[in-house]
This record gives structure tokens, sequence and C-alpha cells, in this order.
């Protein structure tokens, strides 16, 4: 396992945050009109393709 720096998660805060799956209610609501997540990955094989300046800059 790699070890990230503060800076560095972060950065990546935001992706985790939009991989959470579509909260019930949310389908709900919308008459199944939402159905999934658009922003959900596949970590093993999807990359971010976020460029991350480790100097944040």
């Amino acid at each position: 396992m790699s070890k990230k720096d503060e800076i560095k998660k972060k950065r990546l805060g935001k992706f985790i945050k939009q991989n959470r799956r579509l909260p019930v209610l949310a389908s709900i609501r919308t008459k199944r009109r939402l159905e999934t997540n658009k922003f959900t990955r596949d970590w093993r094989h999807v990359r971010i393709r976020k460029k991350v300046d480790i100097n944040g800059k």
C-alpha cells in the first residue's frame, strides 16, 4: 500500500465523494429517473484522470 500525504488526500477527496452510491431516497423522489451514480467507477480498472499536483500549486 502506498502512503499519501495530506495534500494528496484532500485533492483525491472529491473523487471519493463522487464515487458514493446513489441514495435510495434520491431514486424514489425522482421516480427512478436517477438509477445510478454517473461518477461511480471500478477502482481496479478505471483510473482517475485528474492530475494531482503534490506541491499544491
